[in-house]
């Protein structure tokens, strides 16, 4: 390691072990138009006329159980800033150059990069899953801006029926404010779905420091396979098929 590489790297803030979400994520809170959430309540975000349309039309379909995720296939990742609603365990590792978050919960990887280059030119970007994300430290926080996240419009943000546009731009503060607790204090900017900017405060809990991260695929619940006629089928717990032949 260089001298500067060194130097650096004994400013970074202590990030390490297994980290958990804390409060409620994408669990279907109540929502509150404007105003400082209570427990149990969500701000909304501050959707021009036509989002508001979508949101209420996506609103009453989770009250249904009957709300799409079209993120929801084995394999592909929640993106951004989804990555930072899901209930299983997070890690964070940070060096001088580049921080990555890493999720227990699928194939969520985010990369920020803190070597103080700028995002790549309009036409050497394309929209991905977590975006371009480029950062810097304000103390012990790290600020990052993240663009070109990969957005139809229907790429939600939780399960209460939250979506915004393909001109979504995040800019998050990272840091730890108390003991054991790391704060993310995200602004969303959106002008093709937002009239104003949208801010979210998500908090993680340090947990043990004997607990592991494992990796696990959503392919492995798959417990509904359909026989031959085409009829789909349950398992119990021992694999078998508990479904009573008629």
């Amino acid at each position: 390691m260089s001298v500067w590489a060194a130097e650096a790297a004994a400013k970074l803030p202590d990030w390490s072990g297994a980290w958990q979400l804390r409060g409620r994520g994408e669990s279907r809170a109540s929502a509150t138009n404007g105003g400082p959430a209570k427990v149990g309540e969500r701000n909304l975000p501050p959707y021009n006329p036509a989002w508001q349309k979508k949101f209420e039309a996506n609103a009453e379909l989770a009250k249904q159980d009957r709300f799409p995720d079209p993120l929801s296939f084995c394999g592909i990742p929640v993106g951004y800033p989804r990555v930072l609603n899901l209930p299983d365990s997070y890690e964070f590792v940070v060096r001088p150059e580049r921080v990555w978050i890493l999720t227990e919960n699928g194939p969520n990887l985010m990369r920020i990069y803190t070597d103080g280059r700028d995002h790549p030119a309009a036409d050497l970007m394309w929209p991905t899953y977590t975006g371009d994300s480029v950062g810097h430290w304000e103390g012990d926080a790290l600020v990052f801006d993240t663009v070109s996240i990969k957005n139809d419009g229907d790429t939600i943000f939780d399960r209460n029926g939250v979506v915004f546009s393909d001109k979504i731009h995040v800019v998050t503060r990272l840091r730890i404010t108390a003991p054991d607790t790391l704060t993310a204090d995200v602004t969303v900017i959106d002008p093709g779905a937002l009239t104003e900017p949208y801010k979210i405060v998500r908090q993680f809990r340090r947990i043990e420091a004997s607990a592991r991260v494992y990796d696990y695929a959503c392919r492995e619940n798959n417990r509904n396979p359909i026989d031959a006629s085409g009829k789909t089928l349950t398992l119990g717990t021992d694999g078998r098929v508990i479904d009573l032949a008629k």
